[in-house]
């Protein structure tokens, strides 16, 4: 699952453009919108391609994305059970 985590952060910083930062400076369990990372409903949006692009999982809806994702182990733990890819 360690794997997972890493590869998850590795996509989201090319995905949302966060050159100044490392796989090692996002929490596994820290927040990803508001205090934690602070993305916004903008990058709720380029996640949920990443999830399509990367693993094949589309999302039935937004409170489900929600849920989905609240930090970088909630992620891990849904690809873990849902991908396609």
């Amino acid at each position: 699952m360690a794997d997972l985590n890493t590869e998850l952060k590795q996509y989201i910083i090319e995905a949302l453009n966060l050159e100044d930062m490392t796989p090692d400076d996002i929490d596994n369990d820290a927040p990803l919108f508001g205090e934690g990372l602070g993305l916004d409903s903008i990058d709720a949006l380029e996640l949920i391609v990443l999830m399509e692009k990367h693993y094949g999982i589309r999302l039935a809806s937004a409170a489900e994305g929600k849920e989905i994702f609240k930090s970088i182990q909630t992620m891990a733990d849904y690809v873990a059970k849902n991908r396609k890819k």
